[in-house]
């Protein structure tokens, strides 16, 4: 049985409102990470099957939990583990937010610990590029 062997969260603050932010983030069209390319086999709920492509490899994931407009988890199996993206929108303010995105990793392979760790230095600067394309969409147009 896998166990719990490494968590990472993250927090980043957002000048949107959370339901902005939420439908934002939700719309799989908004997700910008390249190389990665990423498709949802239906609407954004629960059951529903995300696969993420990279140039050398194919990831599926599936979505395991969603509280509309405040919080999802994502699963990711990989050989011998599950690695889980759990993400909170919160309202600081009517127009601002708090993205907070847990990490964690199950597995009985400790020798995925140094991979999944190499998330701690890529995470912020993704939700930081997620933040500031949530505030550009959120302008009022001219």
């Amino acid at each position: 049985m896998n166990e719990q062997v490494w968590t990472f969260e993250h927090s980043v603050e957002c000048a949107a409102s959370r339901k902005f932010a939420w439908a934002y983030w939700t719309n799989i069209a908004n997700w910008n990470d390249p190389p990665a390319k990423f498709e949802l086999d239906g609407p954004f709920e629960v059951g529903s099957r995300l696969t993420t492509t990279l140039p050398d490899q194919t990831m599926h994931s599936v979505i395991r939990y969603v509280d509309p407009g405040q919080a999802s988890t994502i699963e990711m199996q990989l050989p011998d583990a599950t690695l889980s993206f759990q993400w909170l929108f919160e309202d600081v303010s009517e127009m601002r937010s708090r993205i907070t995105q847990r990490l964690t990793l199950l597995t009985t392979n400790a020798d995925l610990v140094a991979q999944a760790s190499l998330l701690e230095q890529t995470v912020p600067q993704g939700m930081s590029n997620l933040v500031a394309a949530i505030e550009e969409a959120s302008k009022p147009e001219e």
